[in-house]
């Protein structure tokens, strides 16, 4: 009697584990629909300007191969967190990356030496830019394929991991 109290034990404790970890993939990607319903769908909004060292950038120079575009503010906590992780990936492929209501360019060019970071980094002092892409927190990070249409959108803290898995599937 006792091993079959013991084997519905293991199995209430394998259910309510089994339910626990569905109900947080649900809040989980509840929260992240509600985060992103306003960003924009199909074609990415153009985005051009200069950056921090001065070259020009254009959105529509990265088509024929998948983009990450990075939107990060100096003053956030999770996004000095990923930094890392964004900066290794530009070493395999192309990242845009915007640093948004950060100061102007001295302060972001001050912070960027500070801190070591290495991805090309557009200015976007004002937040026009992630006013034009509904960012609604920081990180947000967006995968623009080939074409130039957004194929996903994360915001906060996304692994480097499943970064780099969203531009290889945007890629196909």
């Amino acid at each position: 009697m006792a091993s079959l109290d013991k084997k519905n034990e293991r199995r209430r404790f394998w259910r309510n584990l089994f339910i626990q970890i569905i109900l947080i993939l649900l809040v989980y990607f509840a929260v992240q629909a509600w985060q992103t319903r306003d960003a924009p769908r199909g074609p990415a909004p153009p985005i051009q300007g200069l950056l921090l060292d001065g070259r020009p950038v254009n959105l529509a120079d990265y088509r024929g191969e998948p983009l990450l575009l990075h939107f990060w503010a100096s003053w956030c906590a999770i996004c000095r967190f990923e930094q890392d992780s964004i900066d290794a990936i530009a070493e395999d492929y192309p990242v845009l990356s915007v640093a948004s209501q950060s100061g102007d360019a001295g302060a972001v060019q001050a912070y960027v030496a500070e801190h070591g970071l290495t991805a090309p980094v557009l200015v976007d002092e004002d937040g026009e830019l992630g006013r034009m892409y509904a960012v609604r927190g920081f990180p947000s990070s967006y995968v623009i394929d080939a074409q130039g249409r957004i194929f996903d959108v994360e915001v906060g803290y996304s692994s480097e991991w499943g970064l780099r898995a969203r531009l290889l599937l945007a890629g196909y």
